[in-house]
């Protein structure tokens, strides 16, 4: 018997049974195939809400940056914090929501992935530039910095970031990373 649904409660479903199935299989193990069993849906329907597996990452790393964006927004506005306990509180936020999220964060960096991951790099640049810009204005009002442009400075740490933590690029060996990350969370 076809159930009915409305279609961004179906969309939803989608999405979750694909996440759940790339945390546990891993994106490159989960075909379509799968998904449609899992939701218990034809094919057809599938298709009416995505093209590929590849857009249901792209929807779900949207989903991520979303979510890091809200909780980002919400440190940044806590009167209650100076800008670099801020700064820790977002850095934090994102790598938490990153890990439990990793298998999305880990599909996007695969060299098959490389437009999607391009995408989300520039817009994080795009959407926590001025989210983190506006607490480092703060830290400016607080004699904590001394930054000229707030907006450019961050998009410019946020671009370099991504380029040497994200992509994998260099090559770093686990030790070498670890030094760029503590470099990069220790930068206030």
């Amino acid at each position: 018997m076809r159930i009915v649904k409305a279609p961004d409660v179906r969309r939803a479903e989608i999405l979750s049974i694909a996440e759940n199935l790339f945390q546990t299989k891993g994106y490159a193990k989960t075909s379509v195939d799968e998904i449609v069993r899992q939701a218990g849906i034809a094919k057809g329907t599938f298709y009416h809400y995505f093209k590929s597996k590849e857009e249901i990452l792209d929807s779900l790393t949207q989903q991520l940056v979303a979510d890091m964006a809200f909780h980002s927004q919400l440190i940044a506005g806590n009167k209650n914090l100076n800008a670099i306990e801020k700064i820790t509180a977002i850095i934090s936020k994102q790598n938490a929501l990153a890990d439990k999220n990793h298998s999305v964060v880990g599909s996007m960096h695969l060299p098959e992935n490389k437009e999607l991951h391009d995408r989300v790099n520039i817009e994080t640049v795009k959407v926590f530039g001025p989210i983190l810009a506006s607490v480092i204005e703060q830290g400016n009002q607080q004699g904590l910095f001394q930054v000229d442009d707030p907006l450019s400075t961050i998009q410019f740490i946020l671009a370099g970031s991504q380029c040497l933590l994200g992509e994998g690029i260099f090559n770093w060996s686990p030790a070498e990373q670890q030094a760029r990350i503590n470099c990069h969370v220790n930068a206030d």
